[in-house]
């Protein structure tokens, strides 16, 4: 392949499903993981069902992108789950779940990735939330779960110092998608970002200049946290 290539998991709707656009208007060539699948048709898109907590479906995902490219130039980290219920209302068997998907996925996927990484070129951009460094109340497992997955980037970092590759992680306040329709919550949707804010950022990040690194970056609908 000619073109640059990104992985895009969770692609199947939501962000995932935007970005993706984003990246094949942008000359990518896109190997979008998702359970379900999308809709989405393109030459430059390659839609590949992927769990990201199942590591023989992880194995599986990049078998398929090891038969187009050896080598990914951008890897976007958005899978993840969020469900919302107090402390005392939330059962073990969900708050494994988040841990499972929000945690342990990315860590699975980055396992895989290695192989594929471009020196100096190769860059990582992880959704996570300010959930991952801000505490909010009534969703301990997901907050659990992002603050696990920071500390695994962080590790990695290091770890792949060598490689020269960019890490960006992404804190986005709360973004209005269909995700809320299913939270059930009260949650004004006028303090919130919408999806087009969000794509206004991360393409930013995208089309910067390689040398500029961009380690953490936190980004807030202007009436702040959503409590």
């Amino acid at each position: 392949m000619d073109s640059r290539c990104a992985i895009v998991t969770g692609s199947s709707s939501g962000l995932g499903l935007e970005i993706s656009k984003s990246l094949l208007t942008s000359g990518f060539t896109v190997f979008g993981g998702s359970r379900t699948g999308t809709e989405l048709e393109h030459e430059n898109f390659y839609d590949v069902e992927l769990d990201i907590s199942v590591p023989a479906s992880v194995d599986e995902f990049y078998e398929t992108v090891r038969e187009f490219t050896a080598q990914v130039h951008l890897v976007v980290n958005n899978a993840g789950i969020c469900e919302m219920a107090p402390l005392n209302e939330t059962s073990a068997e969900v708050f494994e779940q988040h841990l499972t998907t929000n945690t342990l996925g990315p860590f699975l996927l980055f396992q895989g990735l290695e192989a594929f990484l471009v020196k100096h070129e190769t860059h990582i951009i992880s959704i996570l939330s300010t959930a991952a460094h801000y505490g909010y109340p009534n969703v301990a497992a997901y907050n659990a779960s992002k603050f696990g997955q920071l500390g695994l980037i962080e590790s990695l970092k290091k770890e792949w110092k060598d490689h020269r590759v960019r890490f960006t992680n992404l804190f986005p306040g709360a973004i209005d998608t269909p995700l809320w329709d299913k939270l059930g919550t009260k949650f004004s949707r006028d303090k919130m970002l919408r999806p087009e804010d969000f794509m206004a950022v991360f393409d930013f990040l995208v089309q910067a200049p390689a040398v500029i690194q961009f380690p953490e970056v936190t980004f807030l609908h202007r009436e702040g946290y959503l409590e």
